[in-house]
């Protein structure tokens, strides 16, 4: 996909402001992105093997993650074992989807 093609706003892949590949002119950086309005302050721990826990915000208990069905398979978890439990991805698709 080329720079001028990714988005219809006016601006580039990578932010770049379109109009600017191929023409000598520096793109500008400034113009993609506004001021940050949240910074999401997130520790994640590796318990063991595939098990993980995450300290989110607003959260007084850590989320935790594991492997479960295929993912479990893929990576030659035993079905039954404490690292059962939602991934990652569930989350992402989760957050996603709301």
């Amino acid at each position: 996909m080329a720079v001028s093609e990714a988005s219809p706003f006016g601006v580039g892949f990578w932010g770049q402001v379109e109009g600017f590949q191929g023409s000598g002119q520096q793109p500008r950086y400034d113009r993609a992105v506004g001021s940050v309005a949240y910074v999401s302050r997130v520790r994640v721990e590796r318990v063991r093997g595939p098990l993980r826990r995450a300290y989110l915000p607003a959260e007084e208990q850590p989320v935790v993650f594991g492997v479960h069905s295929a993912v479990a398979e893929h990576y030659g978890v035993p079905a039954g074992s404490e690292a059962e439990r939602a991934t990652t991805l569930d989350y992402i698709v989760a957050a996603a989807a709301g």
